[in-house]
């Protein structure tokens, strides 16, 4: 049995494109995967599935969910060994936290190679894109610079909008749900 994380884009964002944990998770359960869990408002679900191959189960689960929502549900997913990984390496370690600064995780569907110089920042500093591992963008947004940050777009524009992006801290709960899931 494998132990995976779904991310799914665009659900539940200023009332658009709602869809209630509690049935998100009854529809994921129909796809006989075990053990699911779902994580805050924003579309994370943890779940075992004896399948191996995470293209097929990121189609299987777009396609369930669009035709029972109504709308596309773009979906990406990671083995929980990538997650893992990702923590271990830590990658906001260096960076200096206030209450202004926001860490984000981006997981790209595909591995999208970009000429762009890592570490890259904005013209006015608010936005930095300090790593990319894998298919995973590593970012940081300081609303001390601007409070209309347009971190999202450049990320889409270097690396296409097949591409979800989450709080550090989403990262740091979907851990906790891990362990227990484990």
């Amino acid at each position: 049995m494998n132990t995976y994380v779904a991310f799914l884009r665009g659900i539940n964002v200023s009332g658009h494109h709602k869809v209630p944990m509690a049935d998100l998770r009854k529809e994921i359960e129909k796809l006989n995967f075990e053990k699911v869990i779902t994580i805050l408002n924003s579309g994370n679900i943890i779940f075992n599935s004896a399948k191996d191959d995470v293209k097929s189960l990121e189609k299987m689960v777009s396609d369930h969910l669009e035709k029972t929502f109504g709308f596309p549900i773009p979906t990406i997913i990671r083995k929980s060994e990538t997650i893992y990984h990702l923590l271990d390496k830590d990658p906001f370690k260096d960076i200096l936290l206030t209450k202004d600064i926001r860490l984000y995780v981006s997981f790209l569907k595909e591995d999208v190679k970009t000429d762009l110089q890592l570490p890259w920042t904005n013209d006015n500093n608010a936005f930095k894109i300090i790593d990319k591992i894998d298919k995973t963008i590593i970012s940081v947004l300081d609303l001390s610079v601007t409070k209309t940050p347009k971190g999202m777009e450049a990320l889409e524009r270097y690396f296409g909008k097949q591409i979800t992006t989450r709080n550090w801290n989403t990262i740091k709960r979907i851990e906790k749900k891990l362990e227990i899931n484990s």
